[in-house]
């Protein structure tokens, strides 16, 4: 190995370099762009876990009761030859706020008083890849950094020993990498994808996470790898490629060691994995992603997302959707039990939702077409309201009526209660300041506690 190095530039700059890179003063610090960073204001969350349900989960089915669609079920719809569909499942009023809630997440509904039901939200398109990468870039028209990117970039991470922002089993499809990667903010901000979609989470592992290499060797390796990486910086330091190789192969390092430990279920007790429904086989896989988001989250993990679908239904709305919510219900209960008996729900902000609702009226005979117009969204912890019910629908649940909600002011509020002001988060790139919002956006003050 030392031969082929110092082939390139003689063996006396060789040696210098190695020197370099053993030297103390040259290891990596807090200082460096992962390290924990001061927010704009007092945060009410100092994390995210963010339950996404992918394909459009129906609002009118499950947290938007519309009595007069129920009355109205059959009726003449909105578009020729369409005819209304009212819900098929029973709605309860649940907390002390009166929550309306499907009884499809009867154990969701259980933690009600902890809910802030967004019942007004609205995005630009009715169109699965677009409105999904704008749920989580901002943006369907250009690549743009993600939420979590953007998160990490305002906030580093609680812990240098695993990464700041981890995805699970991320889709494919529907900007695919997009949706968890950092664009032009350093690749140091990236999501790490764990698992894949439509795969069970139960043996997935970040690839290559293991050597063979003995520790000490695999340090003297990289630390003259590192000081390389620090001569292309010197020479030119704007580039953050090599930046980004910098912190990521220092992180990929530390991670072999505390990650392992992290993702390892076996540590919990047979009453926490009964909590998350990891003994029923339907409820078993989301019940560990879930679990996992707990275990990262305590870890120091900024931002977890856990993606789950397909709940794209225009047919067989009655068998899929109930499959569906079974899948999740419990899972979800058993987190937010574990967050507050941890005294974590406090400051762990919980969100829930897909990238648009579905139609009032049928599509065929037992489905619902896509709706970019009105939608519900749910928040938990990280000082939201609870037992909070914002915005509206009309009678139909066909559009957001009242206090309307754009996917651009929900990542501004999310920011907002991690301390981080969504108009001064910004990066500069190719000549403009750039921000999660773009132009837009508006923090919406009315759901905070």
């Amino acid at each position: 190995m030392l031969k082929s190095l110092s082939a390139g530039f003689g063996y006396l700059a060789f040696a210098g370099l190695a020197a370099r890179a053993a030297s103390p003063a040259n290891a990596l610090s807090r200082e460096g762009p992962l390290a924990p960073k001061a927010p704009h204001f007092l945060p009410r969350a100092k994390r995210v876990i963010f339950l996404c349900m992918r394909g459009g989960p129906s609002h009118l089915d499950t947290f938007d009761y519309k009595p007069k669609l129920i009355a109205d079920s059959g009726a003449a719809g909105p578009r020729p030859g369409t005819k209304l569909l009212g819900s098929k499942w029973k709605f309860t009023q649940r907390a002390k706020g009166g929550l309306w809630i499907s009884e499809l997440f009867s154990n969701v509904a259980k933690h009600a008083d902890h809910l802030c039901l967004l019942r007004s939200m609205h995005t630009d398109l009715p169109a699965h890849p677009q409105a999904f990468l704008q749920m989580h870039t901002g943006s369907f028209q250009f690549v743009r950094p993600s939420l979590g990117a953007w998160t990490l970039y305002g906030l580093g991470t609680e812990n240098e020993n695993l990464p700041g922002f981890v995805s699970l089993t991320p889709p494919a499809a529907s900007g695919g990498a997009q949706n968890y990667g950092s664009a032009f903010l350093p690749a140091v901000y990236q999501g790490t994808r764990l698992g894949a979609d439509n795969r069970p989470i139960a043996g997935a592992e970040i690839r290559n996470l293991r050597s063979s290499i003995p520790a000490s060797v695999q340090r003297a390796e990289l630390d003259l790898l590192q000081e390389l990486n620090r001569e292309a910086l010197r020479t030119d330091r704007s580039n953050a490629g090599v930046e980004g190789a910098i912190e990521s192969y220092e992180l990929a390092f530390r991670m072999q060691k505390e990650m392992p430990q992290v993702m390892d279920l076996s540590r919990e007790t047979d009453a926490t994995k009964k909590l998350y429904g990891l003994e029923n086989p339907a409820t078993a896989d989301f019940g560990r992603k879930c679990l996992l988001a707990r275990r990262l989250s305590e870890a120091g993990v900024r931002f977890v997302e856990i993606s789950h679908g397909d709940w794209d239904q225009h047919t067989n709305l009655t068998s899929a959707l109930e499959a569906n919510c079974r899948s999740v219900d419990q899972p979800i209960a058993g987190l937010l039990t574990d967050l507050k008996q941890r005294d974590m729900l406090k400051d762990t902000l919980v969100i829930w939702g897909g990238e648009f609702g579905r139609t009032p009226y049928a599509q065929g005979t037992d489905g619902r077409d896509h709706n970019n117009l009105g939608f519900t969204m749910w928040m938990a912890g990280g000082g939201v309201k609870g037992g909070f019910s914002h915005g509206s629908t009309d009678d139909y649940g066909a559009s957001a009526l009242e206090n309307k909600m754009h996917v651009r002011d929900l990542h501004a509020t999310i920011l907002h209660l991690l301390g981080l002001d969504h108009e001064k988060l910004t990066y500069r790139y190719a000549g403009r300041d750039f921000r999660l919002t773009d132009t837009k956006g508006n923090v919406v003050k009315q759901i905070i506690a």
